[in-house]
């Protein structure tokens, strides 16, 4: 297993409001599941907020990214029944030296609800046999 690198960051969409009528004075889901992420931390990885990850028609969402690895855009989460599936999914991506975490030892929700996977900004080039 590859060591845990603190460039790892978790971003939390805080507007999110999971298709609820959230009134503008009440914490919006989004801010919430950002709060009870941030409340216990994540050794390793830096938790993030951020305005808008554009996904709201598919709930609270969150992205995995850091330098070198693949960048990974999750959805529907339920900010009270999913911080610790957040978790698992953000400590096996920090485990990771490229992002890649195999398909079948990631936590079941990030399994059905990935949104999308981004390519490094410097990916490393293909050897294509070239000397």
């Amino acid at each position: 297993m590859a060591h845990l690198s603190s460039r790892v960051e978790l971003l939390v969409c805080t507007r999110c409001r999971q298709g609820q009528d959230v009134s503008e004075d009440a914490e919006r889901p989004g801010a919430t599941l950002f709060r009870r992420l941030s409340e216990s931390g994540l050794d390793g990885v830096a938790i993030t907020p951020v305005e808008c990850l554009s996904n709201c028609s598919q709930g609270c969402t969150i992205a995995l990214r850091g330098p070198g690895r693949w960048t990974y855009v999750y959805g529907n989460f339920d900010p009270l029944d999913h911080p610790d599936t957040i978790r698992e999914g953000a400590l096996k991506y920090a485990a990771t030296t490229d992002g890649l975490v195999p398909w079948r030892e990631r936590p079941e929700h990030f399994r059905k609800n990935c949104i999308a996977r981004i390519p490094p900004l410097d990916p490393v080039a293909p050897n294509l046999g070239e000397t």
